[in-house]
């Protein structure tokens, strides 16, 4: 089920940068909102640039001005970000999107943020908002790449935190009978998916890379630290590993229990078969 989150709703919780702009009120500045999707799975640019023929496309990111305002940028990892654009242009972007790549989820997690323009505003989150003096194309490509990083991160903590709640169902049969399963393919099965969405979770690591442009500029570098603390990019993505380390743990754990009991039904066997030998033996001596 997808999850609507408005931007100043979502980082009342998450807000750390300090207010640094002036007192201008926000009805005097102009507003521009960003609305970013992302998705389950991870996307080729190649093939959607096909779709998207003016599209400027880099390694990670493909980007598109929209015919009635705003941008689109879609980025590799599965997200996309759509910026000053009504909802009905919205909209109908993401079904062409669809359109392009037809088995895309229909599950999604979505995410909101408002960025407030404003020549007397210093640049700085405020109330939930950025607020900077000049909104330009470069400055766009920051918050939508700290947005998009955003939601991405939110899909995998649901891949996480579901993770984290199977294994706990395989620990307290553990706990209730002291083993598990006889049958351990299902636990082997499971191992398998926690490899695979561990490696996907570890992955989303480039995601924290600064970008180059932040490099050049300390404007941006500004802009993009202030909107990392404030979707608290880098704390989400230890707890991420933390959980993760849990589940390997867990599952390390469990396998091993599994493991020993399979050792003790194949030296069980052994002697079974040692004792009806014996008692085939004295049979025929008989």
């Amino acid at each position: 089920m997808a999850d609507d989150r408005g931007g100043a709703g979502a980082s009342d919780a998450r807000s750390s940068a300090p207010a640094t702009a002036p007192s201008t009120s926000l009805s005097s500045a102009r507003n521009h909102q960003f609305y970013a999707v992302a998705f389950e799975e991870n996307f080729s640019l190649r093939h959607v640039a096909t779709f998207f023929p003016h599209a400027r496309t880099t390694s990670y990111v493909s980007y598109r001005s929209l015919p009635g305002g705003g941008g689109m940028y879609i980025y590799a990892f599965g997200a996309v970000v759509i910026h000053d654009a009504p909802p009905e242009s919205r909209e109908a972007e993401l079904n062409r999107l669809r359109q392009s790549l037809p088995k895309l989820t229909a599950q999604v997690v979505r995410e909101e943020y408002t960025v407030a323009e404003d020549p007397a505003f210093r640049i700085g989150v405020a109330d939930g908002v950025l607020r900077v003096d000049r909104f330009t194309l470069d400055r766009a490509g920051i918050v939508a790449l700290t947005v998009a990083q955003s939601a991405a991160m939110e899909y995998y903590e649901r891949i996480v935190d579901e993770l984290l709640a199977r294994t706990a169902g395989f620990v307290e049969r553990l706990e209730r009978h002291g083993s598990v399963q006889l049958r351990t393919r299902p636990l082997h099965r499971f191992i398998g998916q926690a490899i695979t969405a561990r490696g996907e979770v570890l992955s989303v690591l480039h995601l924290l890379d600064k970008p180059d442009a932040t490099w050049e500029d300390p404007a941006m570098d500004r802009i993009y630290d202030d909107l990392r603390a404030e979707f608290d990019l880098v704390d989400r993505y230890a707890a991420l590993e933390s959980k993760l380390r849990m589940t390997q743990e867990a599952l390390e754990l469990l396998l091993g229990v599994a493991r020993d009991r399979q050792v003790f039904l194949l030296e069980l066997a052994v002697v079974v078969l040692i004792l009806i030998e014996l008692v085939v033996s004295v049979t025929r001596l008989r």
